[in-house]
């Protein structure tokens, strides 16, 4: 699927690096520079691909009956959970992820392209949530990915950055740098410790509530090391479906959770506070380096 992107046609060229393309109902903004091939789509401001030259694709992408329809939700990549995290509203995860964005500024220059999306409350937003916002995601492309949420207006939210990323074996990753303490999901939420780096048999759903500001996730089966670089964040997501969750998700391949893991920045156990001219943020900075 993230090689797919790239041989769309393009339907509006915006800027020599920059161009339109149409995935199946949904519009794509793709990024063909010579330091990154990067593609997010309108509905969502939804990051479905980040490579930077000379490197394998870095974000997972489902390609197995993932519907890149109207309304539906993307199996991969990095939703934008927003104002709620998980089924504490419907839909499950926010409505952010499945509202259609505008891109309202773009640049490039040699290092790679910026691009900025925005939304605002609208009828069918009010309807799911009373508040007046303006959401901004911006999004610096490059040898490294950095992706900033700002949210305006006068309310609490909860919210994550729900990054997906390629791997090459799920029983040989290991994730460093995600804290001690955690609420373990699978286990109804029950708080828990582990000590050293997380490695994953079976389905993993964690809340880390003491996570460091960058999180390791090593794969000696690609001999790399992703950085995941936490940025007003209070807490950290780990998730892998396992093989059984695998197999009962529609737009996930039943093997689909060998390659895949997420790591997650969040603001659960302190929700982000919009007040006046204060906006609240919630960022993220990719970047990978050899080996593992």
């Amino acid at each position: 699927m993230n090689e797919k992107v790239f041989t769309l046609p393009i339907s509006k060229q915006i800027s020599p690096y920059i161009s339109q393309r149409q995935l199946d109902e949904l519009s794509v903004v793709v990024v063909s520079h010579p330091k990154v091939r990067a593609a997010v789509t309108l509905q969502g401001a939804h990051l479905i691909s980040w490579q930077p030259s000379g490197e394998r694709p870095v974000i997972w992408l489902s390609d197995n009956n993932t519907p890149f329809k109207t309304g539906s939700a993307i199996r991969g990549g990095v939703p934008i959970c927003w104002p709620w995290f998980g089924p504490a509203g419907k839909p499950s995860h926010g409505f952010a992820r499945n509202q259609p964005w505008r891109l309202t500024a773009h640049d490039e220059d040699q290092d790679g392209v910026i691009l900025t999306f925005t939304l605002q409350d609208n009828e069918q937003t009010r309807k799911l949530w009373p508040h007046a916002f303006m959401l901004i995601a911006r999004f610096k492309l490059g040898e490294s990915c950095e992706i900033e949420l700002e949210s305006h207006g006068d309310y609490q939210a909860t919210a994550a950055l729900h990054s997906y990323f390629q791997i090459g074996d799920i029983a040989k990753v290991s994730v460093a740098g995600l804290g001690e303490t955690y609420l373990d999901k699978v286990a109804n939420g029950a708080e828990a410790r582990q000590s050293g780096e997380v490695t994953f048999s079976g389905q993993t759903d964690r809340i880390y509530t003491q996570p460091a500001a960058c999180s390791l996730i090593k794969d000696p089966a690609l001999q790399r090391t992703i950085e995941v670089q936490h940025h007003h964040m209070s807490d950290v997501i780990a998730w892998n479906p396992g093989a059984e969750l695998s197999c009962s998700m529609a737009d996930m391949a039943n093997d689909g959770y060998k390659t895949m893991v997420c790591v997650e920045t969040g603001r659960l156990s302190k929700p982000l506070l919009a007040q006046g001219e204060q906006p609240a943020r919630l960022a993220v900075t990719f970047r990978c380096r050899k080996g593992a």
